[in-house]
């Protein structure tokens, strides 16, 4: 089954109101301009520098989201292009992604990575840290808007 094949049979699968995010990991440009020719705009990654030789290449109206675990050192080079964030699992990280998109006066979305899990080997904030960043935050200049994303007043 070809990219497109593939595209039109989960986009008859899933409701108008979902966003298909295609994950173009390990994929090479070609696969992504099939991708992109059949109307897809929304591309994941899970490696920065593959991220990063990526958005160089390829159109610039595509909508790149991050999607693999991300090191703190590594936030500055897709601040400048990344859509949405999936799976920030600190508040480490958060600050750190904040820092550098201040820099460049942009807002990135972020989505938070909750970790329910017994085991060790997973990431993502507990409850107990959640609850303590809703008090920062209340203390700070942060604020939520209507959809729950967090913003600097």
């Amino acid at each position: 089954m070809s990219i497109l094949q593939n595209l039109e049979f989960i986009k008859k699968q899933i409701p108008e109101n979902v966003k298909l995010v295609c994950v173009s990991k390990f994929h090479p440009n070609e696969a992504i301009l099939e991708a992109y020719s059949a109307g897809e705009r929304v591309f994941g990654e899970s490696k920065v520098q593959e991220m990063c030789g990526k958005y160089e290449t390829l159109p610039k109206d595509i909508e790149w989201h991050f999607i693999g675990h991300l090191q703190t050192n590594k936030i500055k080079y897709i601040v400048p292009f990344v859509s949405l964030i999936h799976g920030v699992d600190s508040f480490k990280l958060l600050t750190e992604i904040d820092k550098q998109a201040a820099k460049i006066g942009k807002k990135v979305n972020c989505l938070l990575q909750v970790h329910i899990a017994t085991e060790e080997t997973k990431f993502g904030f507990s409850e107990e840290e959640l609850v303590e960043m809703e008090k920062i935050r209340e203390c700070t200049n942060l604020r939520t808007d209507g959809d729950g994303n967090i913003y600097r007043r």
